[in-house]
């Protein structure tokens, strides 16, 4: 918790030190790289070309997936309305990506090379879905998977201390769903693979892509079991810092 918080308040100074920044938004790298309603636009076609001929088997994580989508797609819809701004983002926000001292201690940011426009609610979902996880990405224990609420209330604690300054409330009042909609993502790009076959992400072997998509599963149910908890830690974190 006590290094989540500290890579939560430089991801947060981060972003705060970019939500100024002058002139036109910069490059997007990765076109559409957390645009949940392309990624369901690629899984959709996945399921219809069934190109590997797996779809019989992943039947029920195809329902599990779009039982969510509406909910999942709430950001596109958002910008779209005026409501979710988008920012300067770092895209891929895993706590390797922060340059630590001997003593634990934050030097900076570092692997900048996806920083590019989008919202600011991705960045704070990915790290959930991966430092906040207490198993493995693609663990076949799957009762090793769930939410670390510690490790996301320290995280969510450290980012607001700078975040808090230039956030809107729509963007505070949708943190704890992103860290749902990035995992969600995840599910949906590694079961994309695998109908696929397996062609984007490397694999150990024939199954690496269900056990992770399964895993990914795992810890989205485990976040939805949590997410009023999540809720009220984000909510009060939020209203600390503006005190």
């Amino acid at each position: 918790p006590t290094l989540a918080y500290r890579a939560g308040f430089s991801f947060g100074e981060f972003q705060q030190t970019l939500s100024d920044l002058p002139g036109e938004p910069l490059f997007e790298t990765i076109p559409n790289f957390h645009n949940m309603e392309f990624r369901l636009e690629e899984f959709r076609e996945s399921v219809r070309e069934n190109k590997a001929g797996r779809l019989s088997e992943v039947g029920d994580l195809v329902k599990e997936i779009e039982d969510r989508a509406n909910e999942m797609t709430k950001p596109e819809r958002m910008h779209r309305e005026g409501k979710l701004p988008k920012r300067t983002n770092h895209c891929d926000t895993k706590v390797n990506n922060i340059l630590f001292d001997e003593n634990d201690e934050v030097l900076c940011v570092v692997d900048l090379d996806t920083v590019m426009p989008g919202y600011v609610l991705s960045d704070f979902g990915d790290f959930m879905r991966t430092g906040a996880n207490t198993g493995e990405e693609d663990d076949t224990n799957l009762d090793n998977v769930s939410i670390d609420l510690d490790i996301f209330e320290g995280y969510t604690k450290g980012y607001l201390k700078n975040a808090t300054s230039f956030l809107t409330q729509p963007e505070i009042d949708n943190l704890a769903f992103c860290a749902k909609l990035l995992t969600y993502m995840q599910t949906v790009r590694f079961l994309t693979d695998y109908l696929n076959g397996d062609t984007y992400y490397k694999v150990k072997h024939s199954k690496h892509n269900i056990e992770r998509t399964l895993a990914q599963l795992k810890l989205l149910q485990s976040m939805e079991e949590n997410f009023d908890k999540m809720q009220q830690i984000v909510s009060d974190a939020a209203a600390e810092n503006r005190s």
